[in-house]
């Protein structure tokens, strides 16, 4: 197993997504007695990093990103300080999860071995979830915090994970399509509404629910027709009925990231599904021009940018 850190692969396209720049909590353990064991970009805004700490003590104060916390070694004697999260537990053991919402304060004190895995979500990789599984407003939502939780999916996840090479191309978009399937599940599992008051505070300055799902709605179809000349600031604001400026605004409000940033990641998206899909084998030229790239080569330099691989790399992975 590797112990040294690795290097990040490509930053995303949109420096908003960037969870390299966010990852407060990594910070924090950066700065404490932990050990950094390995860490990777994944792409699609998540960062995975794997950890070794004892005899420590350590906080988080409102990171400003959620944070998934997945032990493989020890816990039973981590203590939380003043923590008020549910807790299906009194102590950790291996495969118990920890959940630390963007808003979330906890103070740490641990003994003994302890080992976990970590993945930070951004802003843009929370919001994609959101209108995806739950067609919802990104910002309305946040994560409940959860220490020591239960779930077989999520510690399977852990366990698969810790076992892949990540310095390996193929075995870190494994670990990649792994972490999405993750988050899907801890979204579903831990995704709640903010309460009324900050609700309405959030919902200012953003796109209207049916703008929104207006212009998400369009986005989809022109990738859908492989088209980009229906994609400019222009054709998405008049979705909107706004006017540019105060759109682009707006939709980085509600999406946390720029209409470009979220135009990339979703035909991104959908050329790494047509890459794995086996029936039938479409050239790296028909990806293009299906998903609305200019050329095979402009393909190959985006997917490199948004998901960390090429499209050859991603293809040797289905």
């Amino acid at each position: 197993m590797p112990t040294q850190a690795t290097p990040a692969p490509n930053e995303a396209a949109d420096t908003n997504t960037n969870t390299a720049s966010q990852s407060h909590v990594f910070a924090v353990l950066s700065q404490s007695r932990a050990r950094l064991e390995r860490q990777a970009e994944l792409g699609s805004a998540l960062r995975l990093a794997q950890w070794h700490n004892r005899e420590d003590r350590t906080g988080y104060s409102r990171p400003g990103h959620h944070t998934l916390s997945v032990y493989l070694q020890g816990g039973q004697d981590v203590r939380v300080r003043g923590e008020r999260s549910p807790m299906d537990a009194e102590h950790g053991q291996p495969g118990t999860f920890c959940v630390l919402p963007a808003d979330h304060e906890s103070q740490w004190q641990i003994a003994g071995d302890l080992r976990f895995v970590h993945l930070y979500l951004s802003d843009g990789a929370w919001a994609q979830r959101i209108v995806q599984l739950l067609d919802a407003e990104p910002r309305a939502y946040t994560l409940a915090p959860r220490i020591f939780g239960k779930d077989p999916v999520l510690a399977s996840w852990a366990q698969q994970v810790a076992a892949l090479d990540w310095h390996n191309t193929v075995q870190r978009l494994q670990a990649h399509q792994l972490s999405e399937a993750a988050l899907d599940r801890l979204v579903l599992l831990a995704a709640r509404p903010h309460e009324r008051e900050r609700a309405l505070q959030l919902a200012k300055g953003g796109l209207a629910s049916a703008a929104r799902r207006r212009v998400l709605a369009y986005i989809e179809a022109q990738l859908e027709a492989g088209q980009s000349e229906g994609l400019s600031l222009a054709a998405l604001a008049a979705e909107a009925n706004l006017s540019e400026f105060h759109f682009a605004r707006m939709f980085r409000n509600s999406l946390g990231c720029s209409p470009h940033g979220w135009i990339s990641q979703r035909r991104a998206a959908r050329a790494r599904a047509l890459l794995l899909q086996r029936r039938p084998l479409l050239s790296l030229a028909q990806v293009a021009a299906d998903c609305g790239y200019a050329s095979a080569s402009h393909l190959s330099r985006s997917l490199k940018a948004d998901l960390g691989a090429t499209p050859g790399e991603w293809r040797r992975v289905g």
